[in-house]
């Protein structure tokens, strides 16, 4: 309104009024503005009401699946993965809402659809953060060589070969023709793994830890590298680039990759530091309601931050999880240490369960424009990227590795390459034009998904068997001890490593001990975690187990109702 005032006194003279001026807007023929409030209040209030049975139908959803899991874990059907039970769940009621839909009963349409953005603003971060947290189960960082290839150049190199062989079957006619960009948008986001399934079976068969953590680790950087090698081919397929040769292209192209990736890598390592300080030195461990309330602000801060200045916000959230398990987790009461590794786990459970359940659902819900050549070289090329990713590379490392990646390990690597929730994700999030393009793009991703989590994670198992023939009569005998439930060996364990309290006497001689350590594991025990972590002193550690001894007090007291209660509650955990 301002610059209309403006414009209006330039015509007018110098000594007009305001009310000459207003006169003078009006006797200009502008477009009336809509009213704000009747108009928007109606509209908001459908919004809300949108808002809000889409909210109903996902607790829903997310309620029958945790039944669903519940009922699995009772039942002992351990060699059912769950993300396999909870996507056969979802199609199946998928199934039934479309009978309904069809049957004029109810119209659930928009409420089905999965939300892009919904996924990427709420369900993902808890997700990705998580995995980050719980990274100081193995020996990911003296692996953190091997894994950053894997994940990097190995998910490069798989992300080029699907991409440059849809672009160039394309070309060829005997696929769906895709531009180089586009095609290259589908082939990054294809190859982000997600080896829960694979994961949970390796435990349950006590396989080899190097091998466990090199396709853990990988999966967990895959999916940040995917995203942001997904972003850089959006990013350059909405700019103009038709005057930019090929190579300037690949040379932009890689600028804004490691761009992203570095800052965005830099950011949430900042961020996990300037968290593990800011415990040390205020102390909130007498609060742990306050403790845990900066600790879920500092999870989520770099998301947000970075999503504002055009980085990758689930880079940054993922290595901030990482530094903040690492540092900032051992500054904090153990009340907030179980808190926050039971809560992290609840949520991220949950996001990944309503994930799997909307793509189950998505078949029914999702308008599809399928085309059998396209899907079959799609799966073909990404079996081939996978091989291509992993064989070459872990031949590259057995040079430079004490511990060798032996052909078998590299085989059922190569195996376990399932696609999971953010390929289908980001599918949708894909603004390709014209529709029917983005159309081929989801089904095809939904297909590859399904048949990857169905035939290749059921398989699993029964390829680790037939492969290690030596040992399989002890392992028939442990059959029974097989569990593909990652919830229940999530919640039976609390993770001792991130319970333990050392004062500065005992960290010192656990140092002394361990004087084998080299690279940044000795920079990292010697100066890194002296100054970014608290030393406790007795008192500190007494007011921690008074603090927990308490809770629990209270906790039996109610239980039982006795007015006896607490004193029968010191005996028992004398004895415990």
């Amino acid at each position: 309104h301002g610059r209309r005032f403006l414009l209006n006194d330039t015509d007018n003279s110098s000594n007009d009024t305001l009310h000459a001026t207003t006169v003078g807007v009006k006797a200009t023929p502008k477009p009336t503005p809509k009213p704000i409030l009747p108009g928007a209040g109606v509209k908001a209030q459908e919004e809300e009401q949108s808002s809000g049975m889409t909210i109903f139908f996902s607790l829903l959803v997310i309620g029958i699946c945790i039944i669903l899991v519940h009922l699995l874990i009772k039942f002992k059907l351990h060699f059912l993965p769950e993300s396999v039970a909870v996507v056969s769940l979802g199609i199946l009621m998928g199934g039934f809402i479309k009978i309904i839909e069809f049957h004029e009963l109810a119209n659930w349409k928009e409420e089905e659809m999965f939300r892009p953005n919904m996924f990427f603003l709420l369900l993902l971060p808890p997700i990705i953060f998580e995995s980050g947290y719980s990274l100081h189960k193995g020996n990911f960082f003296q692996n953190i060589g091997s894994i950053t290839l894997f994940a990097v150049i190995g998910t490069a190199i798989s992300a080029f070969i699907v991409g440059g062989g849809i672009y160039f079957l394309g070309q060829a006619d005997v696929i769906y023709k895709m531009s180089m960009t586009d095609s290259f948008a589908f082939g990054s986001l294809i190859s982000a793994v997600d080896p829960v399934a694979t994961i949970a079976i390796f435990n349950a068969l006590n396989v080899d830890p190097v091998l466990n953590m090199l396709v853990f680790g990988e999966s967990i950087l895959n999916d940040a590298v995917s995203i942001v090698l997904t972003n850089t081919a959006e990013g350059f397929a909405r700019d103009d680039n038709s005057m930019v040769t090929g190579w300037e292209t690949f040379l932009q192209a890689l600028g804004y990759f490691l761009k992203m990736f570095f800052g965005s890598a830099a950011l949430g390592t900042l961020t996990g530091l300037i968290s593990a300080i800011f415990l040390k030195h205020f102390d909130l461990r007498k609060t742990p309601s306050l403790e845990f309330g900066m600790m879920i602000i500092f999870a989520y801060l770099p998301y947000g931050l970075a999503e504002g200045i055009k980085l990758s916000g689930i880079m940054s959230i993922l290595f901030s999880g990482i530094v903040m398990s690492h540092y900032t987790h051992h500054n904090l009461s153990p009340v907030t240490q179980i808190l926050m590794q039971q809560t992290l786990r609840s949520v991220a459970f949950m996001c990944e369960t309503c994930v799997f359940a909307f793509l189950g659902l998505s078949i029914f819900s999702f308008p599809h424009k399928f085309e059998f050549s396209f899907v079959i070289w799609c799966i073909v090329l990404v079996l081939v990227g996978r091989a291509v990713n992993i064989f070459p590379l872990s031949y590259l490392l057995n040079f430079f590795r004490d511990h060798k990646i032996t052909p078998k390990m590299m085989f059922i690597m190569w195996f376990s390459g399932l696609r999971g929730a953010i390929p289908y994700a980001l599918s949708l999030h894909l603004g390709l034009e014209p529709i029917e393009k983005r159309q081929l793009i989801g089904t095809t991703t939904i297909i590859i998904v399904l048949f990857t989590i169905l035939l290749l994670g059921s398989g699993t198992m029964p390829l680790i068997r037939i492969m290690d023939n030596e040992e399989s009569q002890s392992r028939r005998k442990n059959k029974k001890d097989i569990n593909l439930s990652k919830t229940e060996k999530m919640g039976n364990a609390l993770e001792l490593e991130h319970l333990s309290e050392l004062t500065e006497e005992e960290y010192e001689a656990q140092i002394y001990q361990r004087r084998d350590l080299k690279g940044f594991m000795w920079l990292d025990a010697k100066y890194l975690n002296p100054f970014f972590t608290r030393r406790l002193t007795q008192e500190d550690l007494l007011h921690g187990r008074i603090q927990m001894k308490t809770l629990t007090n209270k906790w039996y007291e109610e239980v039982r109702q006795g007015p006896s209660g607490s004193e029968d509650v010191d005996d028992e955990t004398e004895l415990l």
